[in-house]
């Protein structure tokens, strides 16, 4: 029997980059989007109104709602949220 080495990662963006950096924007992306389709979810909006809310086309909800990260740019998200209203906040603390 061989000894395995087993891995931990303080989350699943560690363990599936390359780089912290590509952790650290994947991490930023993915709680816009949590945030993002809260709210789409709360106003009880269908794709084609959040759509219209967001600036963007009803597909490209989908894409959002359905958690497809790598289609989307942390600049995207970022007007996605600003034409719903919001301020992004950014908050730095050391690693």
């Amino acid at each position: 029997m061989s000894s395995a080495t087993i891995e931990t990662y303080a989350n699943v963006w560690d363990a599936i980059t390359d780089t912290p950096e590509e952790a650290a924007n994947l991490r930023v992306r993915s709680e816009l989007m949590n945030k993002i389709a809260a709210i789409v979810a709360a106003k009880g909006w269908t794709q084609v109104e959040a759509a219209a809310h967001c600036g963007v086309t009803q597909p490209r909800v989908n894409d959002l709602l359905r958690g497809r990260i790598s289609r989307f740019s942390l600049d995207a998200l970022v007007n996605i949220a600003a034409a719903l209203g919001l301020r992004v906040h950014i908050e730095l603390e050391a690693a």
